[in-house]
């Protein structure tokens, strides 16, 4: 039992800590409402991270006081050790990698286009290369790095930290986290790329100070990351939300998971690409497509509106189920409007009366950095406690 409730304690932690690397000095009445714990909870466990030099009290008032007039209250804050952390983000087609210290603050980005679903292996050499490169632009050593978190676009087993689907044919063989551990020597801590998406959009984007929403990455895939009272929902295994694998069609076209007509192969980025680019004289891009979307060009908002319907159709379920108050559309298409209303009017037709009514679908704030920030929060949160 003392187990289990110190483990609890320790998650509790990772709350506070994780919110607070993500927003900045908050009250403790805000890491209430932020993390959905009690106020005696927070208190008591704000108190063990003074004591341990985790967090600090600060006069630094910067922050609007909600109250209007009189004395606002006194921030919590996380305090700045010595080093910093990594974030890196693998998607399919590209790493991304950040630098930041051990309160968030970014000291060295770069990105560079990758082939990374053939071959983890190179994946992972040039992921480690490009942490060792930013390490040195931000002015840091590799022994000032206490952690890294890592982004994979696809679904992580949680009890074996291996990739469980067919979805990165190169990386069958591979434990992410561990493979990257070994090339650097400091904790890796591993996610998939639409929990961390969602972590990132709760802290610093479009979710903040939500505590109930689902973020949904629409990009060369299709995936979902969900909150529930202010903390991830990973499921039994690691693979809730993977709403781009919800059957739509038994006799579709076959998907890169093994199953037959999932939702992704009718509205992940290179289907719509294709579907689009035989009415256009000129090579289009993900880029182009949002342009013309803006424009008003009414082949691009057609299919992009059917596209965000087929989503929005999969989502009102799940959010009869959830009751989220928000989602937050994000990836590559994230900032489409004919992707955000298609989807806000095939929840408003098939999800119940009041959860529509009480559901907001924004799209996100942090457009396609917002992998590598949740990986940066992931680490803080794992280096914090």
């Amino acid at each position: 039992m003392t187990s289990s409730l110190e483990r609890l304690r320790d998650t509790n932690r990772r709350s506070i800590t994780s919110l607070l690397a993500a927003e900045g000095p908050m009250s403790r009445a805000d890491l209430v409402r932020g993390t959905g714990l009690s106020r005696t909870t927070v208190s008591s466990l704000v108190g063990d991270l003074i004591s341990t030099g985790h967090v600090v009290e600060t006069t630094d008032r910067g922050r609007p006081h909600k109250g209007g007039s009189g004395r606002p209250p006194l921030l919590v804050a996380l305090s700045t050790p010595a080093g910093g952390v990594a974030g890196v983000d693998i998607g399919h087609g590209h790493v991304r990698v950040a630098v930041a210290d051990r309160v968030g603050t970014v000291l060295a980005e770069e990105t560079a286009e990758v082939d990374v679903d053939e071959d983890g292996a190179v994946a992972l050499d040039r992921a480690a290369r490009m942490v060792r490169q930013a390490l040195q632009a931000a002015g840091l050593e590799l022994s000032d790095l206490h952690a890294v978190g890592m982004c994979v676009p696809a679904p992580l087993d949680r009890r074996s930290a291996s990739i469980r689907t067919g979805i990165l044919p190169g990386w069958r063989e591979l434990t992410p986290g561990d493979e990257l551990h070994r090339r650097l020597g400091v904790p890796v801590f591993a996610d998939n790329d639409a929990n961390l998406g969602a972590l990132a959009e709760l802290g610093q984007g479009a979710a903040r100070g939500s505590s109930d929403l689902v973020y949904v990455k629409v990009a060369s895939g299709l995936g979902a990351g969900i909150v529930l009272g202010g903390r991830l929902h990973r499921g039994a295994s690691g693979i809730a939300g993977e709403l781009g694998h919800v059957q739509v069609d038994e006799d579709g076209q076959v998907c890169r998971c093994g199953n037959r007509g999932c939702l992704e192969t009718l509205v992940s980025a290179p289907r719509l690409l294709a579907l689009l680019q035989p009415a256009y004289d000129v090579p289009l891009s993900i880029e182009r497509i949002l342009a013309l979307d803006d424009d008003g060009d009414a082949g691009v908002r057609r299919v992009l509106s059917d596209a965000g319907r087929a989503v929005g159709r999969a989502l009102a379920d799940l959010c009869n189920n959830l009751n989220p108050e928000l989602v937050v559309v994000g990836g590559s298409l994230g900032a489409s409007t004919s992707l955000g209303e298609g989807i806000r009017a095939a929840v408003d037709r098939f999800a119940q009366p009041d959860t529509a009514a009480a559901l907001t679908v924004v799209s996100g704030d942090l457009g396609d950095r917002a992998e590598v920030v949740g990986a940066v929060s992931l680490a803080i949160a794992r280096v914090s406690v």
